[in-house]
């Protein structure tokens, strides 16, 4: 199980890694736009959210409307001893700092923690996605954890060549709400 998904993930990395720097903007700015159309967004005051690096979804845009909108938008810090993570609310960029595996996260001398129970929407990474929820992330199992007793809604932003038929699952693996790609919005049915 674990060798099929680290196939699956190394697959759609690479078709990832190739696409055109243009497309990539193009892409992540639709599936942003489709993202502000969704109710869940219009809902929702409190979003979580990853500084994003190539080849995820652009979130820095996204982010940026956030605060324009008035939303208060937390950044995870991964906590490698324990495999947790930790919200804090950013309200600038300067107030991140390289961190775990070479993520933008916060600073914990310049923001302030928020409780996981405040998050009303989280924007969960991964790497590939099938249209029933299931993802595969990085393989830390950082999200996982979290999302075990998350009650805010769950959506992942994805390109159109992160959805597969079929994803291997294990027991532990958590589930997304919906699925927004550049194409559609792909409601999950959980």
């Amino acid at each position: 199980m674990k060798n099929e998904k680290k196939k699956l993930r190394k697959a759609i990395r690479n078709i990832l890694m190739d696409m055109d720097r243009s497309d990539y903007l193009k892409e992540s700015r639709a599936i942003k736009k489709n993202l502000f159309e969704t109710d869940v967004w219009k809902r929702s005051d409190i979003i979580g959210v990853t500084i994003s690096i190539f080849p995820e979804v652009d979130t820095y845009a996204l982010i940026e409307q956030a605060w324009k909108m008035g939303k208060t938008v937390a950044v995870p810090k991964c906590i490698p001893a324990t495999k947790e993570m930790i919200f804090f609310q950013i309200q600038y960029f300067n107030e991140l700092e390289k961190g775990y595996f070479g993520l933008f996260e916060p600073d914990e001398e310049k923001v302030e923690a928020i409780e996981k129970e405040k998050i009303q929407l989280l924007i969960v990474p991964g790497v590939v996605f099938s249209r029933n929820g299931h993802r595969i992330g990085q393989g830390g199992g950082y999200y996982d954890r979290f999302l075990q007793n998350f009650r805010g809604k769950r959506i992942s932003l994805a390109f159109q060549d992160q959805i597969v038929d079929d994803i291997p699952v294990e027991k532990h693996d958590e589930r997304v709400e919906l699925i927004v790609t550049e194409k559609e919005v792909i409601d999950c049915g959980n």
